[in-house]
């Protein structure tokens, strides 16, 4: 009997451990015996409510290596994870490095693999906001890089791809310096058909908080653009404050740790107050996947600078404003579904007003079949054959 693939798994940050338990899932079901995941996470998100919740409400196995690096300036955390990830390549001898997204993670496992010539799969590769300020552009595009399987979850992401000069389909074995491009579609469209369901019999969030279906907006701010910029955070807030008294929606904010510190420093204290004192501004803890799946599912509107968020929101076809001036998710502002509004209170209330009364149109399957966890593993699977 041939021996199985070994995956070394990295995650750290909210998303990745979402996106992770599509892989893990497959690993353990149609793909048990033929693949071997050892799971390592940073730590790079460290509080309870931003990331153990995931782990218990996704059943994803608990990591088999923990670096609880936490917080600390980029080159500091980047660093940490380094030393760590290295150490547990080493000691687990894995065939390839799996690594999600465009987090400080992501960076530093690349790094680390390749350094030791050991293969990574870039699940979400090739995705660009063409925005090199941001630390997460960075991120994705070294990875990138240093991938010898680029797997792509729309033809956008293909098509940026080949911009760069990688080939779709190298001829003989991938390699870090011939990659394979592959469309594999999203494993995030594989969670939430997986867990949508889930989400409706277990979650209680609309009860929990008094809320009814499709009777409120809800907002995600966290990226530091908008959180350490108070010129944008409270441009921000102003704007959520006049959509909840001009809609009479309840706007519903699970806010980030940083978010909620960033809110006490830097929005003017007319406004923090006004938002504090308003029953229809709901400031709720860091949420859950299924109860976030339930939120975005019974939501008005979405408004958001999450990556994830706004797919969700497409994927249970409510609109979404995008509070950042770029996404890398085209596809859903070149379908009508979502708009970029940036920080500019007057994007944000037209685009905000239009989508409460027009809604949007049909959502078009771009994202895959939902079953882009499968497919990724037959490829590594074929290719390490």
């Amino acid at each position: 009997m041939s021996r199985s693939l070994h995956l070394l798994t990295i995650i750290g940050a909210r998303p990745q451990i979402i996106k992770a338990a599509a892989l893990s899932r497959a690993v353990h079901g149609p793909f048990a015996g033929r693949v071997k995941e050892t799971i390592l996470h940073t730590g790079q998100h460290y509080d309870a409510n931003m990331s153990q919740v995931f782990f218990d409400e996704l059943g994803i196995p608990r990591p088999d290596i923990d670096l609880g690096v936490g917080s600390g300036s980029h080159g500091v955390q980047t660093a940490r994870m380094l030393e760590g990830i290295e150490a547990g390549i080493l000691e687990h001898r894995p065939d390839v490095v799996v690594l999600y997204g465009d987090t400080n993670s992501t960076l530093a496992g690349a790094i680390a693999a390749a350094k030791l010539h050991v293969p990574v799969a870039h699940v979400e590769a090739g995705l660009r906001s063409f925005n090199k300020a941001m630390p997460e552009e960075v991120n994705r595009i070294v990875c990138d890089h240093c991938s010898t399987w680029l797997f792509c979850p729309t033809r956008t992401a293909v098509d940026n791809l080949r911009n760069e000069g990688f080939r779709a389909y190298p001829e003989g074995r991938p390699s870090v310096d011939r990659p394979l491009v592959d469309q594999s579609g999203d494993v995030m469209y594989d969670n939430s058909r997986h867990f949508a369901r889930l989400a409706a019999e277990r979650s209680d969030v609309l009860e929990r908080w008094g809320l009814r279906p499709k009777e409120f907006v809800l907002a995600t701010v966290h990226r530091d653009h908008n959180t350490d910029a108070p010129e944008r955070l409270n441009a921000i807030f102003r704007s959520l404050f006049a959509l909840h008294e001009r809609s009479g929606s309840t706007v519903v904010l699970p806010l980030h740790p940083r978010t909620a510190k960033c809110m006490e420093r830097f929005l003017d204290p007319t406004l923090l107050a006004d938002i504090k004192g308003a029953a229809g501004m709901l400031l709720i803890p860091p949420a859950g996947f299924l109860d976030i799946i339930e939120l975005e599912r019974n939501a008005r509107l979405v408004v958001t600078d999450s990556g994830g968020v706004q797919k969700e929101a497409y994927f249970f076809d409510t609109p979404c404003l995008i509070l950042r001036p770029e996404t890398e998710w085209v596809e859903l502002v070149e379908h009508g579904h979502a708009v970029l509004c940036d920080a500019d209170p007057v994007r944000i209330a037209a685009a905000a007003d239009d989508f409460l009364e027009h809604g949007i149109r049909d959502s078009p399957p771009l994202f895959g079949d939902g079953h882009a966890a499968e497919r990724i593993l037959e490829v590594l699977l074929r290719d390490h054959s």
